[in-house]
């Protein structure tokens, strides 16, 4: 697939998702890099802005087989792994699947279910596999986390481990919408009987298994110069070095925010990346990796605004 195709696709698969839902465009722009990208990505925002509707949406028209898995205080690894369990009829045991098997896997409040059951994601978002009782199962090479959690409510909730957050591509912020839009949302919905299938709204595939491969392996023609190299490192060392932060972003974050910038230079039928690329995604890739000082807590700052410094900080090439 030539870079204008995939401009195109990511066209039409814009439009499809637009017919369900009202706004969130930068969302979608950055679920399309993170398909691109083979990343996941997580979803925070308060109740009622359509998070698992966008997510529903994105994956109904882009072709994916979607699975909802529904975190909760008591959910157990198996019932997210799935199981070997023995059949008395032909004396073997029998892999039942769990929901992680699907291609788009919605993470509904994952904050809400312990350390332990959170960790059976793990070697799914890393590795795109699940080891269950010592057998290795591949997961598809399209298998994409879309988590979501809830930043109002502090009870009950588990706060995500660094080795899980470190392995969501994005953390996006999902907002209210704007008047307009939620006028506009109250004049579609509001006469309706309930929340509907994007497919019952219109929305429909306009992407398969074969074009997202291809539009994947297009990313190979997106050049990433040295010098570009040299900056996103600088910049993710930068998180590492200031007094604002305990903490600051892994080498895994370089090397995704790498492939985020070729992925968003791809969909604007560019085969190169430029500054601004990686500009655009530093926010979203960095937030929720770096730990902020207490100091920094009791002064007000915000892991966004400390991005925003450094961006403006270290010096991009030209």
């Amino acid at each position: 697939m030539t870079l204008d195709g995939v401009r195109e696709l990511a066209g039409a698969i814009r439009r499809e998702v637009a017919k369900a839902v009202i706004g969130q465009e930068g969302t979608v722009d950055h679920l399309l890099v993170a398909l691109l990208a083979g990343g996941h990505v997580l979803l925070e925002g308060p109740p009622g802005t359509a998070k698992t509707f966008l997510a529903q949406s994105f994956a109904t028209a882009v072709g994916l087989d979607f699975g909802r898995i529904q975190f909760t205080p008591d959910l157990m690894p198996g019932d997210i792994l799935g199981s070997n369990l023995f059949n008395f009829q032909t004396s073997q045991f029998t892999l039942t699947r769990g929901p992680i098997f699907h291609e788009m896997v919605l993470a509904d409040e994952i904050n809400r279910t312990p350390p332990k059951t959170q960790a059976a994601l793990l070697e799914a978002m890393q590795e795109r596999r699940v080891t269950l009782d010592g057998t290795v199962h591949p997961l598809s090479p399209r298998f994409m986390v879309v988590a979501t959690q809830n930043p109002i409510e502090n009870q009950g909730v588990y706060p995500l481990p660094e080795a899980q957050l470190d392995r969501f591509l994005f953390k996006l912020l999902v907002d209210y919408p704007s008047a307009q839009e939620e006028a506009a949302i109250v004049a579609r919905y509001g006469a309706g009987g309930g929340a509907r299938h994007p497919a019952e709204l219109g929305v429909m595939a306009v992407a398969d298994d074969a074009a997202l491969g291809a539009a994947q392996e297009s990313l190979r023609m997106v050049t990433l110069a040295a010098p570009l190299v040299d900056y996103i490192v600088a910049l993710v060392r930068a998180t590492r070095e200031g007094g604002d932060l305990l903490a600051g972003a892994s080498p895994r974050a370089a090397v995704l925010l790498a492939g985020a910038a070729r992925a968003r230079a791809a969909l604007d039928g560019r085969d190169y990346v430029i500054p601004d690329d990686v500009k655009a995604l530093a926010t979203a890739v960095l937030r929720h990796r770096m730990v902020l000082s207490p100091a920094a807590e009791i002064e007000g700052r915000q892991a966004e605004g400390i991005v925003a410094d450094l961006v403006e900080r270290v010096p991009a090439p030209r």
